[in-house]
């Protein structure tokens, strides 16, 4: 059966031998053995060699803290399990290993070393690869070094810190340090993948949005870059980005593309030249008319994206840009993160509190039924927009207190009618049906507020 050449990125080959810790212990051991660990295979050329006791015996010293990092370490050589084992119980001062803290396994016809492209064929013997594997098989690291050089297991150390850091980790990086915010990097002037940073145009709790001009397709976009502190997986991203990629609609702020090239995960998106709403409300209250013509596009946008089962879950007024033009676009489907409870109501956030419910996105904007944990429905972007239009109708956002858990208990105790008195036909009546504390009662759609304000 051929077997699989190892490629940073994929599947790291899979293999089964024998290998041994000392006379009794041997076993049979295969890459899935370490599924959910992190694992290390050194190759190294022959048992009584000069230079591999130096480099095993210096691994096998610092086993505590690999364990400590999840970490499991393998041997692997083309000698016999009988020559690891003699190996293994000849001192150190008479060239042979000593109590060693990890298997070494044998590789006898250098089927595994030639699937790690690690093989010499005229010597047959293994190079000295270092090979670092994920928890879900993925190779992740791969070094081949000459017979002669021996490896250090502080590099080795650094190595798989750094990986498991999911951080960008520049050439001076060690262990304990910070990695890098590509946020923050981030200039006018930098080439990101096939993007040229033109300007920075926002910042959020989880990422910063950048204009960028598309060198491929020759347009201006908006990139969405991860902070750091996020810890956006290109997985996660990519979920999330589906969800608007999946709508075509002229309200909803159209996603083109997701990139990891550089190693941290990106969205490519619409550039919409205008503002958040949010920057429109610092001047205050818009006038009925201009409220009535935003909150009808929002309506079709959610509208849209409701008849496909897309559920926003964060409507507020950053997510709502306003074109020069006067179109607005709804961005950020699902873009909350797990987080620690946050002293600004305005900020999009994810809260596990103790009793184990789940509280998701921006204090000041949620339904009732999203402070009580529950999940966010069509039915909680309608109680949303309502908040939406209070605000814009008044300059003054509806849920306002001195820290989270008082804003909730106002949300859940809201009165509509209070709200509904504060502003004209027909928000009155769209109040009033969609700020009812439970979900169920809220029998008003998005389409039918988009009708109401046409």
């Amino acid at each position: 059966m051929q077997i699989q050449t190892a490629r940073v990125g994929r599947r790291a080959p899979q293999f089964e031998l024998s290998c041994t810790q000392g006379p009794g212990s041997t076993r049979q051991v295969r890459l899935d053995d370490y599924l959910d660990r992190w694992l290390i295979l050194v190759f190294y050329p022959r048992d009584f060699s000069l230079v591999c006791p130096t480099e095993l015996t210096a691994l096998s010293a610092r086993i505590e803290e690999f364990r400590g990092l999840e970490c499991d370490i393998l041997g692997i050589s083309t000698d016999s399990i009988e020559s690891h084992e003699r190996w293994i119980t000849t001192p150190l001062a008479r060239g042979g290993l000593g109590e060693i803290h990890f298997p070494l396994a044998s590789d006898c016809d250098g089927a595994v070393s030639r699937a790690y492209d690690v093989y010499l064929e005229r010597q047959h013997v293994a190079l000295r690869g270092l090979f670092i594997i994920d928890p879900n098989g993925v190779l992740q690291y791969q070094a081949v070094h000459n017979l002669s050089v021996g490896r250090r297991s502080d590099e080795v150390i650094r190595m798989v810190t750094a990986l498991q850091s999911g951080g960008m980790c520049p050439e001076d990086w060690c262990v304990g340090c910070a990695t890098l915010d590509p946020t923050q990097r981030l200039i006018p002037g930098n080439v990101f993948s096939h993007y040229r940073i033109e300007a920075e145009v926002g910042q959020g709790s989880f990422a910063a949005v950048f204009r960028a001009h598309d060198s491929v397709l020759d347009r201006n976009v908006a990139l969405k870059v991860f902070k750091a502190s996020s810890t956006a997986s290109v997985l996660t991203v990519l979920a999330e980005a589906r969800a608007a990629a999946a709508l075509n609609h002229p309200n909803v702020c159209t996603v083109f593309a997701v990139d990891d090239s550089e190693g941290v995960p990106v969205i490519a998106m619409e550039y919409v030249d205008g503002q958040p709403l949010s920057t429109l409300l610092q001047a205050g209250a818009l006038d009925p008319a201009q409220a009535a013509n935003y909150g009808r596009q929002i309506a079709l946008g959610m509208d849209a994206a409701h008849g496909l089962g897309i559920v926003h879950g964060d409507l507020k007024p950053a997510n709502l840009l306003v074109s020069r033009s006067g179109v607005v676009k709804i961005t950020d489907f699902g873009l909350s993160r797990r987080s620690a409870l946050p002293q600004d109501s305005e900020q999009t956030r994810e809260w596990m509190p103790a009793d184990d419910s789940k509280i998701a996105g921006t204090p000041a904007y949620m339904s009732p039924e999203q402070t009580r944990g529950e999940p966010a429905t069509p039915k909680s972007d309608v109680f949303s927009l309502g908040v939406l239009l209070y605000e814009m109708l008044t300059g003054q956002p509806a849920f306002t207190a001195e820290n989270i858990l008082r804003v909730f208990e106002q949300i859940r105790n809201v009165a509509p009618d209070r709200y509904a008195a504060a502003v004209p036909e027909p928000f009155s009546t769209i109040l009033r049906a969609s700020l009812l504390r439970e979900a169920h009662d809220r029998a008003i759609t998005m389409a039918g507020i988009a009708e109401m304000l046409r």
